[in-house]
């Protein structure tokens, strides 16, 4: 999909909304990029779950658009980042593995240099960029943020951090075998170590709240990646009391995390409208791929698997945007989307008219404004080490192998009417399974000899 020039959607919907003339030059829109970590489909309020409140992430579904098909391109956190950034598959460059532990430390083990990110686009035509939170795209110097397009960093480079420093009162349920997150993983402040002593996701919100604040005459881009509700279980007993009502002390501890996300971007949008920008800014939230649910509770709904799997729990999330009068407010799109739309819909409301010819997302503003019909995606693709998924329109095939089981036949799945992928028609639809079998074999093959 390519992308299509954002002059016509600005014109269009900038007139009828605000009434002003074709020679008013429209703003360039800020660019806000939420992502949660680990956040199953099923736990936002928005997405029916009236257990844990979340009002402020919810906002971004009433006042906007809810994708009920919002699909990441890996269903763990290192790749699903890489695909987010570049709006490309990470199998394209190699990159559909998630480093952890040491792995973070390997010299060679990063976002490939000859892949351009959002920040190194949107840099390019004048903007602020800043990431704040999570990284894991390279621990190694060339790969850190700030040589791939981001002027500003606070955060850590690894897949995960802990929300205190040692020995401060907290709540924590932590593993038998947790891994040492911290271990050569410091916070950062561009690339220098830094102590935090605040509640790690409320840090993130103050460092996004001063950068909206910093940056607030100019158009900017911020990537605010919490690493909420990614493992270790911690938070303040203040957040606990909150959500007293659930009884399950591993279940309400996550709550307590997820609803300190939610405060946090509350913070921030309620900056962003008190500085006069809700108008002039883009805000995409969505989570890095589904939730663990035996690790965190992190529910995926109705959805089967989740993190780690190509099941519709690993890799449909949460996927929300708003654009305060470009956007109609309460939107609910059913037609499926990919996490790699995002970097061309940022370029198209942006103006920015470098997006690679390569790139298999596009632009989804036409048809949120209805100035395209059909569908942004007929087939999308999946792979994670040997297993391999594909979907054409309701239709998802998927090979989805079992730790120390033989290696599985392709299933055949109708997500229109079976969400919960509980029934395998590949023998009884025996035609559209050898059709998609077919193309996602010839994908993986492209992927694997290097026809990129």
């Amino acid at each position: 999909m390519k992308l299509l020039p954002a002059l016509l959607f600005l014109t269009v919907v900038t007139l009828a909304a605000t009434g002003v003339t074709a020679a008013d030059p429209p703003r360039r829109p800020n660019i806000v990029l939420i992502l949660l970590d680990d956040l199953g489909w099923g736990e936002l309020g928005c997405q029916g779950n009236p257990e844990i409140p979340t009002p402020h992430i919810d906002s971004l579904a009433r006042d906007g658009v809810r994708f009920t098909n919002g699909y990441v391109s890996s269903p763990y956190c290192s790749p699903s980042r890489a695909g987010l950034l570049t709006g490309r598959y990470p199998a394209k460059f190699r990159f559909d593995h998630n480093p952890i532990g040491a792995q973070n430390r390997d010299p060679q083990l990063g976002l490939p240099l000859s892949e351009r990110t959002l920040a190194d686009r949107l840099k390019a035509a004048g903007y602020a960029t800043g990431l704040v939170g999570k990284w894991h795209l390279g621990g190694a110097p060339r790969f850190q943020p700030q040589r791939r397009g981001f002027d500003e960093f606070f955060g850590f480079l690894h897949e995960g951090h802990s929300y205190v420093r040692p020995g401060t009162e907290i709540v924590s349920r932590l593993r038998p075998n947790e891994p040492a997150y911290d271990e050569g993983n410091p916070l950062l402040r561009g690339t220098r170590p830094v102590e935090e002593p605040a509640y790690l996701t409320e840090a993130f919100t103050r460092e996004a709240v001063s950068f909206v604040e910093k940056h607030r005459t100019h158009p900017f881009f911020l990537m605010l990646a919490y690493n909420g509700v990614h493992s270790p279980m911690q938070a303040p007993q203040r957040a606990l009391d909150r959500v007293s009502h659930i009884r399950d002390p591993h279940r309400r501890l996550f709550a307590a995390m997820l609803t300190a996300v939610d405060d946090g971007v509350g913070r921030v949008l309620a900056r962003v409208r008190e500085l006069g920008l809700d108008q002039d800014t883009l805000v995409v939230c969505l989570s890095d791929n589904g939730g663990p649910t035996r690790e965190l509770t992190s529910s995926n709904g109705v959805l089967r698997g989740g993190k780690g799997q190509l099941f519709e729990g690993g890799i449909r999330v949460p996927f929300l945007m708003r654009w305060s009068g470009r956007l109609a407010a309460g939107q609910v799109f059913d037609a499926p989307v990919l996490s790699l739309d995002i970097p061309a819909t940022a370029l198209d409301a942006a103006g920015v008219r470098t997006q690679p010819i390569e790139a298999d997302g596009g632009s989804l503003l036409p048809y949120l404004a209805r100035l395209r019909k059909g569908n942004p995606h007929t087939t999308m693709f999946w792979r994670y080490g040997a297993n391999l998924a594909v979907r054409l329109d309701s239709w998802k095939l998927i090979r989805q192998a079992t730790p120390g089981q033989p290696a599985p036949s392709f299933a055949l799945y109708n997500l229109s009417e079976d969400p919960g992928e509980t029934r395998d028609l590949s023998t009884v639809r025996a035609d559209i399974a050898e059709r998609l079998r077919d193309q996602v074999q010839r994908w993986d093959d492209r992927m694997r000899h290097g026809d990129r």
